[in-house]
């Protein structure tokens, strides 16, 4: 593929190596608002997104309204995964929306999701949780999606619609047919993409060269995954996802995972991994460089 167009557009080489050090999951629980808190204030990390249909949501947007500055975008949530902690959506109580299960909750998992969820429901869905965000004074500079659940060709449209609406840049792969091929695209659906990401780089729209980042099944030596998964990065722009929060009962009793979440926390506010990614040869930015970018018409 040709070199990201965003690289020269931010006075980057076509070889730089960009990353956004991203946060997923603010607002999910108490432990996951402090935690961003911190590790902003440690200045590692560089942006998060939130969680609008999520209980510690206002507390999420409140820190967001004291800190003006902070890059915080609307993680997309249509699925809600949990077993003994859940939510819904912020737009209906309609069965017939097909966003809900039969306790009334968002599916726990994708597949639901994609077998039952009306489209336009799930438009309207979206659109409310970027205005519940904005409207509760959160400076959005992206939008993306919780467990890739909004990634669908059935709901893909409203997904980069809503970029384009509000003027935000949307987390989206820009890949060849093999790269999508390997995401688990067929050959058609790959080339399909592969078009539609042009038209969108074509507009303005900037995009990613690369998703990534820890998985929650590895608590262990946190810091040399971390390592290893940023030296790795290939030049363009990486989306690189870590879930960080606090260790607390509320945390413990809400997710088996808990252990990577807490080992998060602590390696991205440690200064051992913070001077690697100095010397590192990697280049931070966040979401909102590339929302001005866009906005700015470049």
């Amino acid at each position: 593929m040709q070199p990201n167009p965003v690289l020269k557009k931010l006075g980057f080489k076509d070889d730089d190596r960009l990353v956004i050090i991203h946060t997923d999951d603010i607002g999910m629980c108490q432990a996951s608002v402090d935690a961003f808190a911190d590790l902003w204030d440690f200045g590692l990390i560089s942006s998060g997104a939130t969680m609008v249909p999520c209980p510690w949501f206002p507390a999420a947007a409140a820190y967001c309204r004291a800190h003006p500055s902070v890059d915080m975008g609307a993680h997309i949530t249509l699925n809600s995964e949990w077993d003994a902690y859940r939510w819904g959506p912020v737009s209906t109580r309609d069965p017939s929306s097909g966003l809900l299960d039969e306790e009334g909750y968002l599916h726990h998992w994708q597949p639901a999701v994609h077998e039952q969820a009306d489209p336009i429901a799930v438009q309207n869905e979206i659109q409310a949780q970027v205005e519940r965000a904005l409207k509760a004074g959160i400076d959005l500079t992206h939008v993306d999606t919780h467990m890739g659940t909004v990634a669908h060709p059935k709901f893909i449209p409203a997904y980069v619609q809503l970029g384009i609406q509000f003027h935000l840049p949307v987390m989206v792969p820009r890949k060849d047919v093999a790269g999508y091929q390997q995401l688990g695209m067929d050959s058609q659906t790959a080339e399909a993409a592969v078009h539609f990401v042009q038209f969108l780089e074509d507009q303005g729209m900037p995009l990613l060269d690369e998703v990534t980042g820890l998985e929650l099944d590895r608590p262990g030596d946190r810091i040399g995954q971390a390592k290893a998964a940023l030296s790795a990065l290939p030049p363009g722009v990486t989306h690189f996802i870590i879930h960080p929060s606090k260790d607390t009962p509320e945390l413990r009793a809400i997710t088996p995972d808990w252990p990577s979440r807490v080992a998060d926390y602590q390696s991205f506010g440690s200064e051992e991994l913070r001077k690697f990614v100095q010397n590192s040869g990697l280049q931070v930015i966040g979401y909102r460089h590339l929302r001005d970018l866009l906005r700015s018409g470049h």
